[in-house]
């Protein structure tokens, strides 16, 4: 259930995914540089990109999603070479990614803080 209008960030560099609400948090503002309580999702991987991390609040408290694969490994939108900290996508990519496909090699768009 992803709200509409609401804007959706993937960290690219790989996180200790036992972190929970308040490290997320402090990653949300160090590595992409918005206030976490904003109308926005945060995605975040594990280093072997077989689990991930979806952080939102939604206005009452913060919510985590976290979803691990049994085979393979999540692919991270972008160019592999664009040293990006983050990019966005929009909500039928993270339907896609979430179930499991690969996004198709683009250029990321990257948000105007």
């Amino acid at each position: 259930m992803i709200p509409l209008g609401v804007e959706i960030f993937v960290a690219r560099r790989p996180i200790d995914l036992r972190s929970s609400f308040d490290r997320l948090s402090g990653l949300v503002r160090e590595q992409i540089g918005r206030d976490p309580r904003g109308r926005a999702m945060f995605l975040f991987f594990g280093r072997r990109r077989n689990a991930l991390k979806l952080l939102f609040f939604d206005g009452s408290g913060f919510c985590i999603y976290y979803k691990r694969l049994d085979r393979g490994a999540f692919a991270i939108p972008g160019a592999e070479d664009d040293p990006a900290e983050h990019v966005t996508i929009d909500s039928a990519e993270l339907d896609a990614l979430l179930d499991g496909i690969e996004l198709e090699k683009r250029a990321p768009r990257r948000s105007v803080h």
